[in-house]
């Protein structure tokens, strides 16, 4: 249920003794004004380890530079639940060894992919090549609260890690990630 301001009421999270509001970002898909909204509580990413694979497989792809990508699936109270995965390109070709800019028209096409299946956007992924699986200054600032970033650090070794964060309010809070198969 959403209030006349766009703000979902209270509810319970992992501590039933504590009551979290809700994030809203975003629009709704099919160009209705109701908001996407994302728990601030989410403890967990679960993400199918064939999914996990590909996104390795992708990183290792496109080392030195960064590559990046969307998570498709369902937010849920507790986690979000990771059911595909889409590449995208980088655009940023002059400093694509530390920086991505996710192409527009892969954003586009996900959306249309998640909404076919009835799911949404639920963040983005992208390597950190020769660097940790921490986000930078720069992800900082293009983050949207609520919305998993997954970073997986990889080298010419192969993939070293892979991590996943949440914005909270102006830092990253890391959530657990679960190998999960549906």
């Amino acid at each position: 249920m959403i209030t006349a301001k766009g703000v979902a009421p209270m509810s319970r999270c992992h501590n039933p003794n504590r009551f979290v509001d809700y994030s809203v970002i975003g629009m709704r898909h099919g160009g209705t004004n109701a908001p996407r909204i994302f728990p601030k509580c989410m403890t967990t990413l679960r993400l199918p380890p064939a999914l996990r694979t590909r996104l390795e497989q992708w990183a290792r792809g496109g080392y030195p530079h960064e590559t990046c990508g969307l998570l498709l699936g369902h937010v849920q109270d507790q986690f979000v639940e990771v059911k595909e995965a889409a590449i995208a390109r980088n655009l940023n070709v002059e400093r694509a060894a530390d920086r991505y800019e996710l192409d527009p028209a892969a954003f586009v096409a996900a959306d249309a992919q998640a909404r076919a299946a009835g799911m949404d956007i639920i963040g983005i992924w992208h390597s950190h090549p020769d660097h940790p699986a921490r986000p930078s200054q720069t992800d900082r600032a293009a983050a949207w609260t609520g919305w998993s970033y997954v970073i997986l650090s990889v080298s010419r070794d192969g993939v070293e890690d892979l991590r996943s964060w949440r914005l909270d309010g102006d830092r990253f809070v890391e959530v657990e990630v679960e190998a999960w198969v549906a």
